[in-house]
């Protein structure tokens, strides 16, 4: 199956709630006019897009509407795909390996299976890839990145519970390095109700790349669960102001209709989507193309 037609299924929900909302509203007007918009903009709010995202999509549709000269509800469907696309479009540098990528996001969003999917998108592409367990906090969740580890076939460092998490991210880059490793994903405790202590021990954790892997390009991403709609700006917003996010890990977009919440985040904090979940599988965690996400959700 294509990329196109997995995004498509996965985003079955999204895409039936938002394609009709948006084919009832086109279908009940014979000319495009200001109504017509109003009524849309109402269907793009109620689709999760948010109020402001909601209300620039349209600004932007009118324009293009006038531009083009737009005559026909139908002609408008296309138009707004276009302006989802531009939304939700982010030009992302190059990636240079070898690479750091810091994995942070509370608990039960799906940090930990995502790593494993990002770990098997990596070694599709030919990269070695090496999973650091630093998320010692949470019982069980280096045992889990094991079972990742092992599935994706890559090896892993880690240490029992309650170990120092920067103490396992020096001796993951220390085999890292030896091996000529590409990619180092870590995992990191999802503790942001003491947000001082996630500080902390992420600015520790970054001195130890700084000083032990200098030459490694870094990303750090945050995991956000799809379902919980506007909350997963809220929570975005509350990592953003403990650490520096770089890109954006939407799980479980399979399982909601709020897929609108991509163009809101988007919008509202200027973070890339970089990886959108659309299903439980290993090869379920797609890399985010702005093209194909607006084409499945407008239908």
């Amino acid at each position: 199956m294509g990329f196109f037609e997995k995004l498509k299924q996965g985003l079955e929900k999204t895409r039936a709630g938002f394609s009709e909302k948006i084919s009832g509203v086109l279908s009940a007007f014979t000319r495009v006019d200001e109504d017509l918009l109003e009524e849309l903009e109402e269907a793009l709010i109620l689709c999760d897009m948010g109020v402001e995202t909601a209300m620039a999509a349209i600004g932007s549709l009118r324009e293009k509407i006038k531009q083009e000269r737009i005559k026909e509800p139908e002609q408008v469907r296309e138009a707004l795909g276009e302006i989802i696309e531009q939304l939700v479009r982010f030009d992302m540098p190059e990636e240079r390996f070898p690479k750091v990528i810091l994995v942070v996001g509370v608990n039960g969003v799906g940090k930990t299976t995502s790593i494993g999917k990002i770990a098997n998108v990596y070694k599709g592409q030919g990269k070695s890839v090496l999973l650091s367990a630093a998320d010692t906090f949470r019982a069980a969740a280096s045992e889990q990145l094991s079972i990742w580890a092992e599935r994706v076939g890559v090896p892993i460092v880690k240490y029992g519970e309650g170990a120092d998490p920067a103490a396992v991210v020096y001796d993951s880059l220390d085999s890292a390095k030896a091996h000529g490793t590409d990619v180092v994903i870590c995992d990191t405790a999802g503790r942001l109700h003491n947000k001082k202590n996630l500080m902390n021990e992420l600015n520790k954790i970054d001195r130890v790349i700084s000083q032990q892997h200098p030459e490694a390009s870094r990303e750090t991403l945050l995991v956000l669960d799809a379902t919980t709609g506007q909350n997963a700006i809220a929570q975005a917003k509350e990592f953003s102001s403990a650490v520096h996010v770089d890109g954006l890990i939407l799980t479980k977009l399979d399982g909601t209709a709020k897929g609108g919440v991509v163009c809101a985040i988007k919008q509202e904090l200027g973070i890339p989507v970089r990886y959108i979940g659309v299903g439980e599988g290993i090869d379920d965690l797609q890399v985010f193309d702005p093209k194909e996400f607006a084409r499945a959700l407008v239908g």
